[in-house]
């Protein structure tokens, strides 16, 4: 009897020991899927959600949440699957050209300013 009863209870504490993995995995692997840009900010949080109870269901939120500010980021500027980020492109190295020119007439009329 006591073999079952020793039997059951460590059974019984895989199976939650196997739960608190799952959960604490969730997140990060979610975020992973979805190629979410923060991974291991979402998979530390996820972990240090669960032994606290406070951060994991904003990991698991997190996970789900796009970030749309690093969507368009340099680093995917001017593929060729994007076509309106060529475009934003073209728009940026035209403003910097602008301030480039803007920056070099201040630079001249300050050294000609100075010789008066």
């Amino acid at each position: 009897m006591s073999g079952i009863a020793l039997f059951v209870i460590v059974f019984l504490i895989c199976g939650l020991a196997a739960i608190i993995v799952f959960l604490g995995s969730l997140p990060g692997k979610i975020a992973q899927k979805r190629d979410h840009p923060h991974i291991d900010a979402v998979n530390a949080a996820s972990w240090i959600g669960l032994a606290t109870g406070v951060f994991w269901p904003v990991a698991f939120i997190w996970a789900f949440v796009p970030c749309p500010a690093l969507s368009g980021s340099s680093a995917t500027a001017g593929t060729a699957g994007d076509p309106g980020s060529t475009s934003e492109a073209e728009q940026l190295r035209e403003r910097v050209a602008r301030l480039e020119a803007t920056i070099a007439d201040l630079q001249a009329a300050g050294k000609a300013g100075a010789l008066c």
